[in-house]
């Protein structure tokens, strides 16, 4: 079955809204939804997820894959994931760029890669085996990050890209998070935008982050701050207007206020190209 398009700006979709979706059925042009959260068979998680695609447009998004990692990939996951997306029909899959374990310890953090040939090798392989295993072209997001590798051999930019290239999969370009890293490590970020290959794009994320004073945190718990909104609008110039996701992790609003965010993103669609 082919899925149903993914355009315009839409939300992640959250426990605390989900009654009031089914409820009202508000106008919303896609919903993410975060797979690890529905991935027993028979729960109420995953009856809820089955129940709004078939109201919405959805895609799912993971944070379980760790295709940086070096453990062997759980299969049982991959097992449950397939299963989800089967029932779900998402547009696509999407998981980040980065490791989350090793030796059998999670971490649960999104963990930046050194930036090596050596690695760009590894993780094509790991993102190839996760697509035959899905039977589904991946997705793979940018980081946030707060350290870097005395060994890293790339910049970031070109990183992503040759891993996309190589590995045959799209990129989900989180726009905060470009604007996080880049005041941590002090580069430019329309620089980042600027080097990325607009034919392996294909989705925006916008979050909110906090400002520690020596470094900003992405925290996704606040509005998307104006230098992102600044840089979104740079992007939609460069990659054109791409689906593009409001994220919103902690201090969760009311629905109306996650809409008017992603109304926000809409207005930004509108004003890049009129």
């Amino acid at each position: 079955m082919t899925p149903n398009p993914i355009l315009g700006c839409g939300i992640g979709l959250r426990f605390q809204h989900i009654d009031q979706i089914l409820a009202e059925k508000p106008p919303i042009p896609w919903l993410e939804i975060l797979s690890d959260n529905y991935l027993i068979p028979g729960s109420v998680q995953q009856d809820y997820a089955i129940e709004i695609a078939q109201h919405y447009p959805v895609t799912m998004h993971g944070v379980g894959m760790s295709l940086g990692a070096t453990d062997p990939f759980n299969s049982e996951y991959f097992l449950r994931l397939k299963k989800l997306a089967d029932q779900l029909n998402p547009a696509w899959i999407s998981d980040h760029l980065c490791w989350t374990s090793a030796h059998g310890w999670v971490s649960h953090d999104l963990l930046p890669l050194p930036y090596t040939e050596e690695t760009i090798k590894h993780v094509v392989q790991r993102i190839r085996e996760a697509q035959d295993r899905l039977e589904r072209r991946l997705v793979i997001e940018n980081v946030s990050s707060y350290l870097q590798y005395q060994l890293s051999t790339l910049t970031e930019w070109e990183f992503i890209t040759a891993v996309a290239e190589e590995a045959d999969c799209k990129i989900l370009l989180d726009v905060n998070n470009i604007y996080v890293s880049a005041f941590n490590h002090d580069f430019d970020p329309c620089r980042y935008l600027d080097s990325i290959s607009i034919e392996h794009v294909q989705q925006f994320h916008l979050a909110g982050y906090e400002d520690k004073g020596t470094h900003l945190l992405d925290t996704h718990g606040h509005p998307v701050s104006d230098p992102v909104w600044g840089l979104y609008k740079l992007a939609l110039q460069r990659f054109g207007a791409l689906p593009t996701l409001i994220e919103w992790d902690n201090n969760i609003p009311s629905l109306e206020e996650l809409l008017a965010e992603a109304h926000k993103a809409t207005e930004a669609h509108i004003h890049a190209f009129a």
